[in-house]
């Protein structure tokens, strides 16, 4: 399957980090984590196929195909080494982009991502798209905001959590679906210890799916990491705690130089 010419943001300047947004998210959710960063990199971001501003590309799609999306994009811009920053399918895009393409890459950070799932936890996700194919995704997102965001956030930012909600019911039900699928297919446990460049894998607390249970067998898989619990924070770290990810990325990032 063909590459797609994605939808990309660049601001900053020095060595080029491409960041990779989640489900149903935009290149936008980058927006308050980027300030931290981009007096010392060349910040770029972008939408996934289907998302956003970038084109839908042709059905079904696999980790590989948005694997070559993101090739694509370094071969537009001609960079010749990036750090990799991936949230959620994201964090899994990363890794597996490293894998492929080992001498283009010179660190990953791997944030609220999962790997090594019980088969009770996968059967868990995998529930969530199915319930989602059959009931519509609308009545299902009650379920995900609760895994998302802290009762705390929801209470207080409620505009913000709409404004997430809104950015999933806006993406093509057929893309959200299929994105969703793969994040909950995608096992990285066979292949995670051949990835050699440092990384970041970094959590929240009280992330269910992607848990610090699953993120410590992450971080111990790899050559060289470094395994960060954000307290009490959920799933959408990148909303709710922007300036916190962004200094621990950049810390670990400036650490790589």
């Amino acid at each position: 399957m063909a590459s797609i010419d994605s939808s990309y943001s660049i601001s900053g300047s020095g060595p080029a980090i491409i960041f990779i947004h989640g489900i149903g998210a935009r290149k936008s959710a980058w927006d308050h984590v980027i300030p931290h960063l981009e007096n010392n990199f060349t910040c770029i971001s972008y939408d996934l196929r289907g998302h956003g501003d970038s084109s839908k590309g042709e059905l079904p799609y696999s980790l590989d195909v948005l694997v070559e999306d993101l090739e694509a994009i370094r071969l537009t811009l001609n960079l010749r080494k990036i750090h990799l920053v991936g949230h959620s399918l994201g964090g899994m895009i990363g890794p597996r982009y490293a894998k492929s393409y080992p001498n283009h890459v010179l660190s990953i950070s791997l944030l609220s991502t999962a790997a090594f799932r019980t088969k009770e936890d996968q059967s868990k996700v995998i529930a969530i798209v199915e319930s989602m194919n059959q009931k519509g995704i609308e009545p299902i997102l009650s379920t995900l905001t609760d895994r998302w965001f802290t009762d705390k956030f929801i209470n207080e930012n409620y505009d913000s959590v709409e404004f997430r909600l809104k950015q999933v019911l806006d993406t093509d039900s057929e893309v959200f679906l299929e994105v969703f699928r793969i994040y909950a297919e995608t096992e990285m446990s066979p292949w995670l210890n051949q990835i050699k460049q440092p990384c970041l894998v970094l959590t929240g607390e009280n992330d269910g799916g992607c848990n610090p249970r699953l993120n410590k067998l992450i971080a111990d898989s790899l050559r060289h990491s470094e395994l960060c619990i954000l307290e009490k924070l959920k799933h959408s770290i990148l909303i709710e705690a922007p300036e916190i990810v962004g200094r621990q990325v950049r810390e670990f990032l400036l650490n790589q130089l």
